[in-house]
């Protein structure tokens, strides 16, 4: 936990943004894998973590915006818990590590909530995403579960996000933790990747590092030689020579920040020809978006500018043809590059995405709905204090350049003949983390290995 101190300024900035009502912030609870006392690893909700610090299941916190008082419910453990999980630190010594003066034990919560609807007070609460949160607001309040996006509290979604997306220097600390230990993953899979192997081998060392620095994996681990899926979790497969490897995996730390890098590396010591001159393309996207990186910069123009550069080098090699900005217009980049550029990062690796990515990416400005662009998450005026990741890839997807060659789409702008040759090539994926600053960008963290030159280097190791 950070000093206490910081959740007390942060629970009264909240206060001051509502206004008035009752602010109802829901802890997260275990979660059965398979029957109720085989739980999956427990992880806090983001938000309730933000503003207590707290890592602990079966909590609520009620605050009244009016009167100022702060309440933190839950139940301490009785004999039949400690006999299995030993001795456990009472509710009220955990709220006041927090700054929390009361506690009260989760039964009496329900009272409380039918003064305030008794009186017709505003009950403030955010989108849930776990099902048994859906079910208690339905018990206490009487929302039914289809409802609950619905009736979240907007002034609470805006408040929580105008805080969290303005990272604090302790936050750094905790961010760059993540990220060092991210790039110790990366470099170690460098390192270790040869034929023969599986991708499992792979991904469970990742997890392996994650949690040797006392932390977890911040999203589950894409280890893959198909990298053309995007999110691809799938581990099976045994990596031959000539193929390429993406990994996209990152650490969380024992506070719950997060990191999130990505690269992508030959199976054998070195890259072909052809990967190398792929590979180079996406990293002049990746770094002609860094390069725009400082405050007051759209971050949607950041992402046109990174495709703008994948193209130009995509025709170069003869993949497209015609006027790349009419190009862009129409979205024919998203043949190659169909996910967005990067998001905020913070507690969540996607932060907040929970709330809502047209206030936290967006700024409430309603997201296109062209393919690829709509899956830009970030696409608001950079702000000092904002976390981010930049990800531009060049993916080849054999399904999409079917359906876009049937339906002739973009046809003028692409080459389908040379797609075909290249259908089976994968994909490329360089991440990195940034900090916007006053005055332009830092990267957070230690350099991960990421031109040609670099990740070779580090493979010659795994041939030793």
């Amino acid at each position: 936990m950070f000093k206490k101190e910081t959740y007390i300024k942060r629970r009264e900035k909240l206060k001051k943004e509502v206004g008035n009502g009752l602010i109802l912030l829901l802890g997260n609870s275990e979660s059965p894998m398979n029957y109720a006392d085989n739980t999956y690893h427990y992880r806090q909700d983001s938000t309730f973590l933000y503003f207590t610090g707290i890592n602990h299941p079966d909590l609520v916190m009620l605050i009244d915006c009016d009167s100022g008082e702060e309440i933190l419910y839950g139940d301490d453990y009785t004999i039949d818990h400690i006999v299995w999980m030993g001795q456990q630190a009472t509710i009220a010594s955990k709220a006041a590590l927090c700054g929390i003066n009361e506690s009260q034990a989760l039964a009496k919560l329900q009272a409380k909530l039918d003064k305030a609807k008794n009186q017709s007070r505003k009950i403030h609460f955010l989108p849930v995403y776990r099902h048994d949160n859906k079910i208690r607001l339905f018990e206490w309040l009487g929302v039914h579960p289809a409802k609950v996006s619905d009736e979240a509290s907007l002034e609470l979604i805006k408040a929580v996000i105008n805080q969290r997306n303005y990272k604090s220097d302790e936050e750094i600390v905790e961010i760059e933790k993540a990220v060092n230990t991210s790039v110790d993953m990366h470099v170690a899979a460098m390192r270790m990747a040869k034929p023969g192997i599986c991708e499992s081998e792979i991904a469970a060392e990742m997890q392996r590092i994650a949690e040797a620095e006392n932390g977890h994996l911040s999203f589950p681990v894409i280890a893959t030689i198909n990298g053309q899926t995007l999110h691809n979790h799938y581990h099976g497969n045994v990596i031959k020579d000539g193929q390429l490897f993406l990994l996209d995996c990152g650490a969380e730390t024992e506070m719950g920040y997060a990191g999130d890098l990505s690269s992508t590396f030959p199976v054998g010591k070195t890259f072909t020809p052809e990967q190398k001159e792929i590979f180079n393309i996406a990293l002049a996207g990746h770094e002609a978006a860094i390069d725009m990186l400082k405050p007051g910069v759209e971050f949607k123009e950041v992402y046109y500018q990174s495709a703008r550069t994948i193209m130009e080098g995509m025709k170069s090699m003869g993949f497209v043809k015609g006027n790349i900005e009419d190009a862009l217009i129409n979205g024919a980049h998203a043949m190659f590059f169909p996910c967005g550029l990067g998001h905020m990062m913070g507690l969540d690796v996607h932060d907040m995405e929970d709330l809502g990515e047209v206030y936290v990416g967006w700024d409430g400005v309603p997201k296109s709905t062209q393919f690829g662009l709509k899956s830009l998450r970030l696409g608001r005026k950079l702000e000092p204090g904002f976390v981010l990741t930049i990800e531009p890839g060049i993916y080849f997807i054999p399904d999409l350049i079917d359906l876009w060659k049937k339906n002739k789409t973009n046809a003028e702008y692409l080459n389908f003949d040379m797609l075909e040759k290249y259908r089976n090539f994968g994909g490329i994926r360089n991440e990195e983390d940034f900090l916007i600053t006053p005055d332009g960008k830092r990267l957070l963290g230690k350099q991960k290995p990421k031109t040609i030159e670099q990740v070779e280097a580090e493979r010659k190791y795994a041939f030793k």
